[in-house]
């Protein structure tokens, strides 16, 4: 049987994405598989339902407590100011709350702008609730979606693998030992959770 290809969409480049950021335009790109908040053509963050969200990476790695969290969102969500408020509070560093964000706002955007998911509408004035961290380019975003596409496609080229649970074939003797890292990964294998729930369990 023959699996369908990934769609080149994965590897696209929303022209809404590089029109908003030449008009230097604020606000909120929504797609169809998560939303891309710019910040006078830069894009500042993004969010998608299946990427684990810079909470997920603080909290689920370890670095935050879940109340820590959430009384920065209590405290500083609304005036769109959560990440200089972990900061300013001494819960984290400036240094750990940018590799934080980029890592969330890479993940997320790989999926937003790529992945077959296409913008939906733009809603000016809309801003982030962690607030401003660090601005990002909307060519090196698209770049950085592009190379991702490009590399999971290289590796195995079927949509199904981002949406089908992951199943664990038991390793024989022949299978290569595997990290610490990877170890935590199988273990989470169990036929029911996708490689999404496993990244938000995991926080990574």
């Amino acid at each position: 049987m023959s699996l369908p290809r990934r769609a080149g969409a994965r590897a696209g480049r929303p022209p809404s994405l590089t029109g908003l950021a030449a008009e230097r335009a604020s606000g909120a790109l929504l797609c169809d598989a998560g939303t891309v908040y710019l910040q006078g053509g830069q894009v500042v963050h993004a969010e998608s339902p299946v990427a684990p969200g810079i909470e997920v990476l603080l909290t689920a790695g370890g670095r935050l407590t879940a109340d820590s969290w959430r009384e920065a969102v209590g405290r500083a969500g609304r005036a769109g100011g959560v990440g200089r408020f972990l900061v300013d509070s001494g819960r984290l560093s400036d240094a750990e709350l940018e590799i934080c964000h980029l890592g969330a706002l890479f993940d997320a955007a790989y999926f937003a702008l790529g992945h077959g998911s296409g913008p939906r509408g733009f809603q000016r004035g809309a801003a982030h609730w962690l607030g401003p961290v660090r601005p990002v380019d909307a060519v090196a975003v698209e770049r950085e979606t592009r190379r991702r596409g490009g590399l999971l496609d290289s590796l195995w080229p079927y949509p199904r693998v981002d949406t089908e649970p992951v199943v664990l074939r038991r390793p024989d003797g022949r299978a290569p030992a595997v990290t610490p890292r990877q170890r935590a990964v199988l273990a989470l294998a169990d036929g029911v959770r996708t490689a999404a729930d496993i990244a938000h369990e995991l926080g990574r």
